[in-house]
């Protein structure tokens, strides 16, 4: 059966995301010293973070306010003015990052735009996704955007019944084995796994090696190959 769309995950897998976010970190461990040593606050702040998903959801703005909440907490709800406004500039700064494309990523997309529908799937906040694809030059290579709240098998029988042939005419790329493999798979679905060099604790999963459509590539480069011949 020939594939007919290929969903595409957004941060850390068409350009870095995951390295900004630790960057903060770095800063916050550093703006925090003085009251937690790095282990506390972090694990403190993974609490916090995984706490706030379902108030807050995905994204820069969802961290900035639980790192916000995390030095409340650690500081006894009477952090200095000064450290607030740090952590805002911050949050600030990261949805200003610019957008890097990972290598591989313009050949790729623009290989696979040819032959089949192109359609990118993301979680996070929906105007800074936004700002980022148009940012990063992509945008005309993708049939279809979609923003998404979460991603769980569900998720991807819809948009791939809207945007394609349904999940099992489809495949999707991404970073993540939690959100972009396995839900894609229990859909029915293909999927491939690039690996980013950091990933956030929340989206770790096993691998599930020896599923017949599954596949581990090493590079966004080996996509285009790979979706071919599923057919």
């Amino acid at each position: 059966m020939r594939i007919t769309t290929v969903g595409l995950d957004a941060d850390d897998t068409l350009w870095h995301n995951e390295t900004i976010f630790r960057l903060t970190q770095d800063r916050f461990r550093s703006l925090m010293a003085d009251v937690a040593e790095g282990p506390v606050l972090e694990a403190r702040l993974a609490e916090v973070e995984k706490r706030n998903l379902a108030l807050y959801g995905y994204g820069v703005k969802g961290f900035t306010l639980s790192m916000i909440e995390t030095a409340m907490e650690l500081t006894g709800n009477e952090p200095p003015g000064r450290l607030i406004a740090e952590l805002l500039a911050a949050g600030r700064e990261m949805l200003a990052h610019p957008v890097e494309p990972l290598p591989g990523v313009d050949a790729a997309l623009a290989a696979l735009s040819t032959d089949y529908r192109l359609v990118l799937i993301t979680k996070g906040d929906l105007l800074h996704q936004e700002q980022k694809l148009a940012a990063s030059g992509l945008g005309d290579l993708f049939a279809a955007v979609e923003i998404v709240s979460e991603k769980d098998a569900s998720t991807y029988e819809r948009v791939f019944a809207r945007h394609g042939s349904g999940a099992a005419r489809s495949a999707m790329c991404g970073n993540s084995l939690r959100s972009d493999v396995l839900p894609a798979l229990e859909a029915g679905g293909y999927a491939a796994h690039v690996p980013y060099p950091l990933t956030w604790a929340h989206e770790f999963a096993e691998a599930p090696l020896g599923h017949p459509r599954f596949a581990e590539l090493a590079s966004i480069a080996d996509l285009p190959g790979w979706v071919q011949s599923l057919g």
